[in-house]
Parts: C-alpha cells; structure tokens; sequence
C-alpha cells in the first residue's frame, strides 16, 4: 500500500524540465527578438550572414509589426502558462511548487514546455 500512495503523491508533484535544445532555441530567438526590437542600432547586421539582411529589412520597413509581434510573442507565452495550470488541474498535479515550475518554464520557454505536460499521461488510481 506505501507504494500506492508514494506514487499518487508523485503524480501530484510531476514536473520535468524542458529539453535543453527546444529550450535553447526559445532562448536565443526571443532574445534575438528583443534585441531586434530595443535595440537595433546596435546590431552588426553585416556579421549575422543571411539573417542580417533579413533582420536588417524588418527593422527598417517593418519596426512597428516587429513591435507589435514581440508583445504578441510574450502574450501568447503567457496564454501558454495559463494553459499549463489548467492542464495540471485536469491531471492531478496540485502540489504548488510543480505548478508554480510549470508557471515558470513554459512562460520561459512556450511549447518545449508545455508539450511534456500535454503528453504526461498520470496513473489513474483503481477505485475500491
């Protein structure tokens, strides 16, 4: 019976980080996003090779859509975060802190994160 109880206890906990690539190249592509945005008078757009024309385009002709899509960009990273604390309800997770994780790495980080929890498929408990 301990482990029946050891492994609701788990369920209830479950949280896994996100895969470091996915993750990664969340990072860098915001980033690069928010530099873009902020800052693109600092950008060595002739050291970038074909993303610097490109960026280098975008900014000059399309600075307030590229505005406009990075506030979009953190939006929807924020509707994805909501989604995970519905998704931990609906599969049992409600120890605070794995939800609060949750929260956190897929406001970071979007779908890398948020597609560990939609596969997590918890044990459902026999009833008897």
């Amino acid at each position: 019976m301990v482990a029946k109880s050891e492994s609701g206890r788990a369920a209830t906990a479950y949280f896994r980080t996100a895969r470091p690539l996915p993750s990664l190249v969340t990072a860098l592509g915001l980033g690069y996003f928010t530099w873009v945005v902020f800052w693109p008078q600092s950008i060595p757009y002739q050291s970038l090779g074909p993303l610097g024309p490109l960026t280098q385009y975008l900014v000059d002709h399309h600075h307030t859509l590229m505005h406009k899509g990075y506030w979009l960009a953190w939006l929807i990273h924020v509707g994805e975060s909501l989604y995970a604390m519905v998704l931990c309800k609906y599969k049992g997770i409600s120890n605070g802190r794995a939800q609060l994780l949750w929260f956190i790495q897929t406001f970071l980080f979007g779908i890398a994160s948020l597609s560990i929890l939609i596969a997590y498929r918890p044990k459902r408990q026999k009833q008897t």
